[in-house]
């Protein structure tokens, strides 16, 4: 067993990931990064304490004791039972226990919280979360009543101490929960609207519109739609320094826990509080709230009071199409306050509206009700900025607002999206004034909506960031559409490639599909034309199909799997990174573990990096390009996987293959159809593969396996050549992912070993 006692995890909603990262960084912690619903962070115990009192995204901490190895429900309860649990609680207190399993720990079904199945353990291991926290509940149970004589007993409601256990890949992680519940429960709610929205998302919403700075700035806030004030009041916490967990906590943590610093914990409460008392005295009073309902706005003043916010923030009912920027109760400063309600708006520098207008099947989430909040806005604030909590991206469109970007969250298991605009009404230039969509445009956008919704479960359960998803469905618009999200931020952008129209169609017709492609697919994606490249794919002269667009030199960061990949969308027609590789990547790098690699024609060296992230003990990569080769050092150096046991080599592959007399666990070779490179002579595929091919078996371990594909439509492999020395399988169907579903020619794959 291993204890890490200078790293904690500090969980949190799904998208609110990399804000925590920053936050937790900004409190003190040497390093976080971001994982699913969670960072890891190292820090001390001093630093778990911080962010239990300051963090205002996270909704627990959990402060690790111990890590071993659990293969089955025995070795989970005797590495539970090791623990030495008198050290953390005594015998006369109480625990609970929460489990999390996740799918990689067994082949049983999936349980990711207490509440899952209570079926017993599978033979692969343990998968279900209430069993696994019931044996870890009897390990700690067991053991206290050996030593003691009695036992710790069970309260689910308010423990003294909660127990965190994290089951992966046949690992195990018991944690001490120190948040006491939920963290993003401040202390402050009296009462709750229908659907709430939680404290943390809000702050998320906030950071994510960059309140603070327009406070310093001067501005203020306001929520057309403010329900039980959740937004309101949290911008007033942040704006006055007042720490999330202040009245959470009171004079005491929420924890039993015999670890806990309390000395340091006072101490940090004293500095809280000492902050509050100044950030309360000079609060701004340029919190404003409107809601239709009159109970809402009641809720809502119940809750500012229980905050201690009642003089900062105004609040009046009110429907969103009637709202009158000279009257939302906003005063430039607090000596103005009494002046509230009357041109107070009109004084002030661009503020921020933050709203989460309904969305879910129970508050009945209307078209119209959102393009009555974006008209108003438009009309009334146009130099402020916006941040609006949208259910999905056809309710963020109907509001007319087109935001520099929308990110992708989860108020508890609603997905929602935040469409963040600055300034809500921007000048447009005559020649860019908004205008319905054609019928061809309407048409294509229907299909870019249709195909999100179709592959939106796959995308989430394979983690997928980059990906096809528009490929001339629509014969007359001839196009394929790639989405590329940034890492960490998941900025979107678009990669269009234009397929030549045939002789007969006319330019004008051409170039007018195109054009409607172009404004659907923005307004789906909300975003800017800077966003979208823009290539046609056609041969060049002397038949290249690789030549230069732009020079821009501007490279994207995203992620594929655990890879850190960098990809250029203008330059040149392929942006580095063939996104129909994709699971043949992801299967190198599951196989490289340990082995001797060797990519040949490794072009930007995506599958290095897979195979290197996946375990490899050596990897050798193979290309004559410069700029390749410049890439692929660059993608090694990101992931953190240089150094000497990852040769790059700037040949020609064929050239070396032949010369080499190394020996290689798994090959991977990619070659172009042709190559007409002044340095390397001539090379054709078609007329080259057997030879290509008998130069990598030879290369082979005796278990080595060869992956060769090629993306040439009328390629054909000489099966009876390649049978005098390898054994080969047409492996294709496997390496097709469903966002190139339509197009299963894409590639071709083979899976040889030698005989």
């Amino acid at each position: 067993m291993t204890a890490e006692p200078s790293r904690f995890f500090a969980a949190c909603g799904k998208g609110l990931e990399y804000l925590l990262v920053d936050e937790l960084r900004a409190l003190g912690c040497a390093t976080a990064s971001a994982t699913i619903s969670g960072v890891h962070a190292s820090g001390t115990l001093h630093d778990a304490q911080r962010a239990l009192l300051w963090s205002r995204l996270a909704s627990r901490i959990l402060w690790p004791v111990v890590e071993y190895d659990c293969h089955d429900e025995q070795s989970l309860y005797a590495g539970a039972r090791a623990i030495a649990w008198e050290t953390h609680l005594g015998a006369d207190q109480t625990i609970a226990v929460n489990a999390h399993v996740s799918r990689a720990q067994g082949s049983g079904v999936h349980a990711s919280s207490v509440h899952a199945s209570e079926a017993g353990p599978s033979r692969a291991g343990v998968t279900h979360a209430r069993y696994a926290a019931q044996r870890v509940k009897d390990a700690v149970v067991d053991r206290m009543r050996e030593l003691h004589g009695a036992r710790p007993n069970v309260d689910l409601v308010a423990p003294d101490l909660r127990i965190d256990l994290a089951l992966r890949k046949q690992r195990a992680i018991v944690s001490i929960d120190l948040s006491g519940g939920g963290m993003h429960r401040r202390g402050w709610r009296r009462i709750q609207g229908e659907a709430p929205l939680k404290e943390s998302l809000a702050c998320a919403v906030l950071m994510r519109g960059d309140w603070l700075q327009v406070y310093r700035d001067g501005g203020g806030l306001l929520d057309p739609m403010c329900g039980s004030g959740t937004l309101l009041i949290e911008a007033a916490l942040m704006a006055a320094d007042i720490a999330p967990g202040l009245l959470r906590y009171g004079t005491s943590p929420l924890t039993g826990w015999r670890g806990f610093d309390h000395a340091y914990w006072q101490m940090l409460l004293e500095d809280a509080e000492q902050r509050a008392a100044t950030g309360r005295a000079g609060l701004r009073a340029c919190f404003a709230g409107r809601d239709l309902d009159p109970h809402a706005i009641r809720g809502a003043r119940e809750n500012a009071a229980a905050a201690g916010l009642s003089e900062a923030v105004h609040l009046a009912a009110g429907d969103v199409a009637d709202l009158d920027h000279t009257t939302i109760g906003i005063a430039p400063d607090r000596a103005d306050h009494q002046s509230c309600g009357v041109s107070a708006a009109a004084s002030l520098p661009p503020g921020l509206v933050v709203c989460n207008p309904p969305y879910d099947a129970r508050l009945r989430a209307d078209v119209a009700l959102y393009r009555s909040l974006g008209d108003a806005l438009r009309r009334e604030l146009p130099a402020w900025r916006a941040g609006v909590l949208c259910g999905n991206e056809e309710l963020a469109f109907a509001t007319g607002l087109r935001g520099r970007k929308p990110y992708r969250l989860y108020n508890g298991a609603l997905e929602c999206l935040l469409l963040v605009v600055d300034p809500i009404a921007p000048v447009a230039r005559p020649e860019s004034q908004s205008r319905p969509l054609s019928d061809g445009a309407q048409m294509v956008s229907n299909r870019l909506r249709k195909n999100l919704a179709k592959l939106k479960s796959w995308r989430e359960r394979e983690d997928i960031t980059c990906w096809r998803v528009y490929d001339a469905d629509l014969p007359e618009y001839a196009a394929a559409i790639d989405v590329y999200a940034t890492d960490p931020e998941g900025d979107l952008w678009l990669h269009v490639q234009e397929y030549a129209a045939p002789a007969q169609i006319p330019p004008q017709v051409a170039r007018r599909r195109l054009n409607d492609l172009l404004l659907a697919a923005r307004e789906v994606f909300v975003l800017p034309k800077e966003r979208v490249a823009i290539k046609q794919r056609a041969l060049g002269k002397g038949g290249e199909k690789y030549g230069r667009f732009d020079s821009r030199a501007a490279f994207l960061a995203v992620r594929e799997g655990r890879a850190r990949l960098k990809v250029n969308l203008f330059d040149a027609l392929d942006t580095g990174l063939f996104l129909d590789h994709r699971p043949l990547r992801l299967r190198l790098g599951r196989e490289a573990h340990g082995g001797r690699f060797l990519n040949v024609f490794c072009y930007t060296g995506a599958a290095t990096v897979h195979a290197a992230l996946g375990g490899a003990a050596t990897t050798t990569s193979v290309d004559l390009s410069t700029t390749y080769l410049e890439w692929l050092a660059e993608h090694l150096r990101d992931n953190g996987v240089g150094g000497t046991r990852h040769r790059i080599v700037q040949a020609d592959a064929l050239t070396w293959l032949e010369a080499d007399r190394n020996e290689y666990d798994l090959i991977f070779c990619d070659p172009p159809t042709f190559s007409n490179s002044k340095r390397a002579g001539d090379f054709e595929l078609q007329r080259e593969h057997v030879r290509l091919l008998r130069a990598a078996v030879a290369r082979l371990a005796r278990d080595g396996v060869l992956y060769f594909s090629n993306n040439f439509r009328r390629f054909k492999l000489d099966a009876s050549a390649l049978a005098q020395f390898a054994l080969v399988e047409d492996i294709s169907a496997l390496t097709i992912p469903a966002d190139f579903a339509r197009n299963p020619r894409i590639h071709r794959c083979w899976r040889i070993t030698r005989l």
